[in-house]
């Protein structure tokens, strides 16, 4: 072998070794880049599982206050348990944070959403939804035929065969809506209406939701959400059995004397008269707030029928607690105060306002069998609500909003409002029908974020409290 051929070997190893050190290096960069992508991947999903227990853990928090609350009511403070809510709306744990909060009437505020803030679309008759802006008789038509019980379309309603005949895979439920969605699959309701900005129902306000033309949904980017229908209506809040003092609501129809004397503190003829009462046809607790106790007792219907001859908007002219007239009169009562001494009449048999109130407090005149559609509750409800669903004055109901913001513990029973400027006992009474004292449903949207990376993850739960343990109603993930 010659010098020339020794030459040119020792180049070609040369060669192959720099390829085989170039390939080793792109090799080396290659696992080095998918490491650092695995790295990354590892650590973004480490990061939401962090955030997602976080999240988890602001539930698991409100649940357990609201189990709290269930089993030690405190009578005296209508707010205790909203305020115990939010204080601990916020935590930090080892690994990340949860922040619960939500928007009503366009403001943001701290803990879960009082579902008894809005009204139930189960208890309004078709004037209360023509109030609502926006809202036109075809659609409330429709929304009247799906929830009631019979299959006869209205004028401008819709019934099975409407649904059949444009290919839908659905009917009318006929019953209750189960929840807020279901309202979207009504003849002539759109999502645009229901949700507004709150494209994914969490009542927050997320960035795509404040961004203008940005992404959808389309939104005018003022900080404030706009929830459509869902800031007004739902389907979720429930009725209890519980009474503001924790036990089982006192039935009327069944109890004796000494049971209402020693549950209610009241005399014995004021006992005997308030079960004379709950015996008669078509009785209403809400007629204590109108009539004296002893005439009730006495003429029963005919007295409620008296009220309503003399201008009180108490029957609706149904005799079922005055939806149907409850705003007009609401807007034609001038600020008088009406004429509350007929409540507070002197007599063995009559009751004043603190005992009205805890009548309607404890007692009922049904046996409680299931859940029904809950009641707004009036240290919560939105004031937009009483002025749009129910048109009230607006100074009215500016009225009712700042004497339950005065109140340290709220309002604790409603004859606490009968002295508003603006309220009657007729007002009152044809609006007792759909308010409470007391929430059972609330819907906690809660955000977990991650200490280490700042992932995040939401968690939408709708919570019974009703009961113990509390029930979950709805959960999702968005």
């Amino acid at each position: 072998m010659n010098f020339a051929t020794a030459k040119s070997r020792r180049g070609s190893v040369l060669v192959i070794v720099i390829w085989a050190v170039a390939i080793a290096a792109a090799i080396v960069a290659g696992l080095q880049i998918l490491s650092f992508r695995q790295a990354v991947l590892g650590s973004d999903a480490v990061a939401r599982v962090q955030a997602r227990w976080a999240a988890r853990a602001g539930v698991e928090t409100m649940i357990a206050i609201m189990e709290y609350h269930t089993e030690n009511p405190d009578p005296e403070d209508a707010l205790a348990l909203i305020l115990d809510l939010e204080d601990n709306s916020y935590g930090t744990l080892e690994t990340g944070t949860y922040d619960i909060r939500h928007f009503l009437d366009g403001i943001e505020s701290a803990g879960p959403l009082d579902e008894h803030s809005k009204a139930n679309i189960n208890l309004l008759n078709s004037t209360e939804l023509m109030n609502i802006e926006d809202m036109t008789p075809d659609v409330v038509g429709a929304i009247v035929d799906w929830k009631d019980a019979n299959e006869d379309a209205g004028m401008l309603g819709a019934e099975k065969s409407y649904y059949q005949n444009r290919g839908k895979s659905y009917e009318p439920r006929n019953a209750s809506f189960r929840n807020f969605a279901e309202l979207e699959l009504v003849a002539g309701v759109w999502p645009e209406s229901t949700r507004g900005e709150d494209w994914n129902l969490d009542g927050r306000l997320d960035p795509n939701e404040d961004d203008g033309e940005q992404t959808w949904p389309e939104d005018n980017h003022d900080g404030i959400l706009d929830a459509g229908l869902s800031g007004l209506l739902t389907a979720s809040s429930l009725t209890s059995p519980r009474a503001a003092s924790g036990e089982d609501r006192l039935n009327l129809a069944t109890a004796t004397s000494a049971e209402v004397v020693e549950r209610l503190g009241l005399t014995e003829p004021q006992a005997s008269a308030l079960l004379a009462y709950a015996k008669t046809p078509n009785a209403r607790l809400e007629q204590l707030l109108v009539i004296p106790l002893s005439t009730l007792s006495q003429g029963g219907a005919a007295a409620a029928g008296g009220a309503n001859s003399t201008g009180g908007a108490v029957t609706g002219g149904k005799g079922s607690g005055g939806a149907s007239t409850q705003g007009r009169t609401g807007r034609s009562s001038g600020g008088s105060s009406g004429a509350t001494g007929g409540v507070t009449q002197a007599g063995p048999g009559n009751l004043d306002k603190a005992a009205i109130g805890k009548v309607m407090n404890e007692c009922t005149l049904k046996e409680f069998t299931r859940p029904e559609p809950g009641k707004m509750n009036v240290n919560t409800v939105s004031g937009r609500v009483l002025k749009e669903v129910f048109d009230l004055n607006p100074k009215l109901v500016d009225s009712l909003l700042s004497r339950r913001d005065a109140k340290v513990t709220g309002l604790t029973n409603l004859a606490d409002v009968l002295d508003i400027p603006g309220m009657t006992p007729q007002i009152l009474s044809s609006l007792a029908p759909k308010l409470d004292v007391q929430s059972f449903v609330f819907t906690i949207t809660s955000r977990g974020r991650s200490i280490t990376v700042g992932g995040e993850s939401e968690m939408i739960v709708t919570v019974d409290r009703s009961t113990l343990p509390a029930q979950i109603l709805m959960y999702r993930e968005p």
